[in-house]
Protein backbone atom coordinates (compact mmCIF):
# COMPACT_ATOMS: atom_id res chain seq x y z
CA UNK A 1 0.00 0.00 0.00
CA UNK A 2 1.11 3.37 -1.00
CA UNK A 3 1.36 6.58 1.50
CA UNK A 4 -1.82 8.26 0.33
CA UNK A 5 -1.04 11.90 -0.86
CA UNK A 6 -1.50 15.34 1.31
CA UNK A 7 -4.48 16.30 -0.02
CA UNK A 8 -6.10 12.72 0.38
CA UNK A 9 -4.46 12.30 4.29
CA UNK A 10 -6.39 16.04 4.74
CA UNK A 11 -9.56 14.68 3.35
CA UNK A 12 -9.80 11.57 5.72
CA UNK A 13 -9.15 13.79 8.29
CA UNK A 14 -11.51 16.12 8.31
CA UNK A 15 -14.14 13.24 8.85
CA UNK A 16 -11.95 11.48 11.28
CA UNK A 17 -11.02 14.16 13.58
CA UNK A 18 -13.37 16.98 14.98
CA UNK A 19 -12.42 20.95 14.18
CA UNK A 20 -10.14 21.76 17.14
CA UNK A 21 -8.15 18.45 16.46
CA UNK A 22 -7.93 19.19 12.91
CA UNK A 23 -6.86 22.65 13.04
CA UNK A 24 -4.33 21.14 15.53
CA UNK A 25 -3.31 18.70 13.46
CA UNK A 26 -2.47 20.96 10.32
CA UNK A 27 -0.70 23.25 12.84
CA UNK A 28 1.64 20.75 14.33
CA UNK A 29 2.54 19.43 10.53
CA UNK A 30 3.05 22.97 10.05
CA UNK A 31 5.33 23.62 12.95
CA UNK A 32 6.98 20.56 12.80
CA UNK A 33 8.42 21.52 9.29
CA UNK A 34 9.26 24.62 10.91
CA UNK A 35 11.99 22.79 13.49
CA UNK A 36 12.61 20.16 10.66
CA UNK A 37 14.37 23.26 8.75
CA UNK A 38 16.23 24.16 11.80
CA UNK A 39 17.61 21.01 12.69
CA UNK A 40 18.26 19.72 8.85
CA UNK A 41 15.63 16.81 9.19
CA UNK A 42 13.50 15.97 6.04
CA UNK A 43 10.89 18.43 5.69
CA UNK A 44 7.93 15.37 3.79
CA UNK A 45 8.34 13.14 6.99
CA UNK A 46 8.42 15.89 9.41
CA UNK A 47 4.72 17.19 7.51
CA UNK A 48 3.63 13.32 7.20
CA UNK A 49 4.14 12.31 10.90
CA UNK A 50 2.75 16.39 11.96
CA UNK A 51 -0.43 16.18 10.17
CA UNK A 52 -1.30 11.95 11.39
CA UNK A 53 0.30 12.08 15.02
CA UNK A 54 -3.37 12.41 16.09
CA UNK A 55 -5.29 10.35 13.65
CA UNK A 56 -6.58 7.77 16.28
CA UNK A 57 -7.79 10.83 18.86
CA UNK A 58 -10.84 11.17 18.40
CA UNK A 59 -11.85 7.35 18.24
CA UNK A 60 -14.15 6.81 21.41
CA UNK A 61 -12.31 4.94 24.34
CA UNK A 62 -14.28 2.29 24.45
CA UNK A 63 -13.02 1.80 20.69
CA UNK A 64 -9.29 2.33 21.42
CA UNK A 65 -9.78 -0.44 24.19
CA UNK A 66 -10.87 -2.62 21.45
CA UNK A 67 -8.82 -2.09 18.57
CA UNK A 68 -5.37 -2.22 21.18
CA UNK A 69 -6.63 -5.16 22.14
CA UNK A 70 -7.91 -6.83 18.66
CA UNK A 71 -3.96 -5.66 16.85
CA UNK A 72 -2.27 -6.88 20.07
CA UNK A 73 -0.74 -4.29 21.81
CA UNK A 74 0.77 -4.21 25.54
CA UNK A 75 -1.85 -2.24 27.43
CA UNK A 76 -0.27 -0.50 30.82
CA UNK A 77 -2.38 -0.40 33.70
CA UNK A 78 -1.95 3.80 32.91
CA UNK A 79 -3.57 3.25 29.64
CA UNK A 80 -6.45 0.76 30.87
CA UNK A 81 -7.41 3.86 33.60
CA UNK A 82 -7.18 6.41 30.76
CA UNK A 83 -7.85 4.75 27.20
CA UNK A 84 -7.23 8.28 25.61
CA UNK A 85 -3.33 7.98 25.68
CA UNK A 86 -3.44 4.70 23.60
CA UNK A 87 -4.19 6.96 20.98
CA UNK A 88 -0.56 7.38 19.99
CA UNK A 89 0.35 3.52 19.71
CA UNK A 90 -3.12 3.33 17.52
CA UNK A 91 -1.80 6.51 15.77
CA UNK A 92 0.72 4.49 14.73
CA UNK A 93 -1.29 1.43 13.37
CA UNK A 94 -3.56 3.79 11.41
CA UNK A 95 -0.86 5.80 9.76
CA UNK A 96 0.28 2.24 8.66
CA UNK A 97 -2.84 0.71 7.81
CA UNK A 98 -5.04 3.34 6.82
CA UNK A 99 -3.00 5.69 5.33
CA UNK A 100 -0.18 3.89 3.50
CA UNK A 101 2.72 5.10 6.04
CA UNK A 102 5.36 2.40 5.62
CA UNK A 103 8.36 4.52 7.02
CA UNK A 104 9.66 3.16 10.49
CA UNK A 105 11.15 7.04 11.21
CA UNK A 106 7.61 8.69 10.61
CA UNK A 107 5.37 5.75 12.67
CA UNK A 108 7.63 5.80 14.80
CA UNK A 109 7.02 9.40 15.93
CA UNK A 110 3.65 9.19 15.66
CA UNK A 111 3.70 6.28 18.50
CA UNK A 112 6.08 8.14 20.74
CA UNK A 113 4.10 11.77 20.35
CA UNK A 114 2.90 11.97 23.64
CA UNK A 115 5.28 10.41 25.74
CA UNK A 116 8.53 10.45 24.26
CA UNK A 117 11.40 8.05 24.74
CA UNK A 118 15.24 8.27 25.86
CA UNK A 119 17.28 8.72 22.73
CA UNK A 120 14.46 9.51 20.26
CA UNK A 121 15.95 10.08 16.87
CA UNK A 122 15.58 14.00 15.79
CA UNK A 123 12.15 13.20 13.80
CA UNK A 124 10.26 11.97 16.93
CA UNK A 125 11.89 14.74 18.60
CA UNK A 126 10.41 17.36 16.32
CA UNK A 127 6.84 15.61 16.48
CA UNK A 128 6.86 15.42 20.48
CA UNK A 129 7.85 18.89 20.72
CA UNK A 130 6.25 20.34 17.48
CA UNK A 131 2.60 18.97 19.54
CA UNK A 132 3.01 20.88 22.18
CA UNK A 133 4.19 24.31 21.34
CA UNK A 134 2.35 24.42 17.69
CA UNK A 135 0.62 27.70 17.74
CA UNK A 136 -3.40 26.86 18.52
CA UNK A 137 -1.68 25.70 22.02
CA UNK A 138 -2.80 27.80 24.74
CA UNK A 139 -1.45 25.60 27.91
CA UNK A 140 -0.33 28.26 30.12
CA UNK A 141 2.10 31.68 29.72
CA UNK A 142 5.77 29.21 30.09
CA UNK A 143 4.98 28.24 26.75
CA UNK A 144 6.25 30.78 24.69
CA UNK A 145 9.32 30.28 26.51
CA UNK A 146 9.62 26.69 25.46
CA UNK A 147 8.50 27.63 21.83
CA UNK A 148 11.83 30.29 21.60
CA UNK A 149 14.19 27.21 23.33
CA UNK A 150 12.60 24.67 20.28
CA UNK A 151 14.58 26.51 18.09
CA UNK A 152 18.18 27.12 20.10
CA UNK A 153 18.52 24.13 21.58
CA UNK A 154 15.79 21.21 20.93
CA UNK A 155 17.10 18.80 23.59
CA UNK A 156 16.93 21.51 26.38
CA UNK A 157 13.32 22.17 24.94
CA UNK A 158 11.95 18.35 25.57
CA UNK A 159 13.70 18.58 29.23
CA UNK A 160 11.25 21.75 29.88
CA UNK A 161 8.34 20.61 27.83
CA UNK A 162 8.57 16.46 29.84
CA UNK A 163 8.79 18.66 32.93
CA UNK A 164 6.16 20.91 32.53
CA UNK A 165 3.84 18.09 31.27
CA UNK A 166 5.07 15.85 34.70
CA UNK A 167 4.40 18.86 36.72
CA UNK A 168 0.82 19.46 35.58
CA UNK A 169 -0.41 15.96 35.21
CA UNK A 170 0.89 15.71 39.60
CA UNK A 171 -0.97 18.95 40.05
CA UNK A 172 -3.92 17.47 38.46
CA UNK A 173 -3.50 13.81 40.44
CA UNK A 174 -3.62 12.41 37.10
CA UNK A 175 -1.56 8.82 36.82
CA UNK A 176 1.62 9.16 34.63
CA UNK A 177 3.01 7.23 31.90
CA UNK A 178 6.30 5.50 33.16
CA UNK A 179 7.53 6.66 29.73
CA UNK A 180 6.98 9.64 30.53
CA UNK A 181 9.04 9.93 33.65
CA UNK A 182 11.42 8.13 31.74
CA UNK A 183 11.98 10.82 28.83
CA UNK A 184 12.30 13.16 31.44
CA UNK A 185 14.68 11.58 33.78
CA UNK A 186 16.87 10.53 30.25
CA UNK A 187 16.66 14.40 29.05
CA UNK A 188 17.52 15.72 32.70
CA UNK A 189 20.64 14.21 33.23
CA UNK A 190 21.50 15.13 29.46
CA UNK A 191 21.22 18.57 30.38
CA UNK A 192 22.78 17.97 34.08
CA UNK A 193 25.97 16.35 32.02
CA UNK A 194 26.77 19.12 29.71
CA UNK A 195 25.96 21.92 32.07
CA UNK A 196 28.80 20.12 34.88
Amino acid sequence: METMCSADIKKRLVIELDEIRYIHSVSTAYTAQCLAMRYDCDLKKAKLAGILHDCAKCMPNDKKLILAENIGLTISSVERKKPDLLHAKLGEYLAKEVYGVNDIEVLNAIRYHTTGRPNMTMLEKIIYLADYIEPERRFHEEITGTRQLAFVDIDRAIEKCTREVLEYLKECKIDIDESSKETYSYYYNIINRIEN
